[in-house]
């Protein structure tokens, strides 16, 4: 009786091992594609793709191969481009609290075995874009590019900014979509793409304030570590005010929309210019990334609500 106990006992403890260990694998992998970035970008490439069947006329359930490998593919691409960015930024991401416990920091995945895997995500991702349409693959191999040569081996570790470069490579997602469903030009993917790329900056750079010693301590020249914290705060509220106008380029989504957008605008313009009048750089800092991210969620989660009414 006794060794049956014993038994059960060594089979739970194998189970809760192997649990384990399956956790903490999805942890590194999720670490080292980066699964928040690619959660957050497919969400406005699925924004892009839904406005391209509401003003084309396409019908959503029956093109769902186009929604299937568009999702795929952009989700592919960049999580083979943030693959990548771990490979080439591993020696600068020990420094910094928030990457260096990354498996490429810590050794845990063979740094190489990284860069390949990041590799074929991307062909992959590419291949599965060009389902629907050329124009789709094209629009994400630019944000590849963008994202691993320009930002990450060019001018993250050279120039201020880099902030600015980045956010092409992050503009791209709507664009995907859209191009997924209609490769022809139409304003409403360029005005997505317009506000995804001033998106960015404002949010970076109150990421780059609080995180401020660490980049410092990794050599990265951000814009509040090689000039301080005032004119970081009012390049943050330049980039905000000019989203200002973008809603009323998309007049057709109808005046709810038009009027969340700009509530969100006006919020987050208000509270970059109660910034100058606060003594606590980094709280108002946190404020301002923290709004960015609802911002963004908001903002495109009622692109596709205002299609329903």
């Amino acid at each position: 009786m006794a060794d049956l106990k014993a038994v059960h006992q060594t089979v739970n403890d194998l189970g809760h091992r192997s649990e384990a260990s399956v956790k903490a694998v999805w942890r590194e992998l999720s670490s080292v594609v980066k699964i928040g970035i690619v959660n957050s970008n497919l969400i406005t490439t699925f924004a892009g793709m839904w406005l391209a069947f509401y003003f084309t006329g396409e019908h959503f359930l029956e093109n769902l191969h186009l929604v299937f490998f568009a999702l795929f593919g952009a989700a592919l691409v960049i999580a083979g481009s943030c693959a990548i960015n771990n490979y080439i930024d591993r020696d600068i991401d020990r420094y910094m609290e928030r990457t260096k416990t990354r498996p490429t920091v810590t050794g845990t995945m063979d740094a190489r075995r990284v860069l390949w895997a990041g590799i074929a995500l991307v062909f992959i991702g590419e291949m599965s874009l060009l389902m629907t349409t050329v124009t789709a693959a094209i629009v994400g191999l630019i944000g590849m590019v963008t994202y691993v040569f320009l930002y990450t081996l060019w001018t993250k570790r050279h120039y201020t900014v880099n902030t600015i470069v980045g956010s092409i490579s992050g503009a791209v997602p709507p664009v995907i979509g859209w191009t997924a469903v209609d490769p022809n030009f139409h304003v409403v993917p360029l005005v997505l793409f317009f506000i995804m790329f001033l998106w960015q900056p404002p949010h970076f750079l109150a990421l780059a304030m609080k995180r401020c010693e660490e980049y410092r301590a990794a050599g990265i020249p951000m814009l509040p570590v090689v000039h301080g914290f005032a004119i970081t705060k009012r390049q943050i509220v330049v980039w905000v005010a000019c989203l200002l106008p973008l809603p009323f380029y998309l007049f057709s989504l109808g005046v709810p929309f038009l009027t969340v957008a700009t509530l969100l605008n006006i919020g987050w313009l208000l509270l970059g210019l109660a910034g100058f009048k606060m003594k606590d750089d980094l709280k108002w800092a946190k404020w301002m990334f923290v709004y960015s991210l609802n911002y963004l969620t908001i903002l495109f989660v009622a692109m596709v609500i205002a299609t329903l009414w």
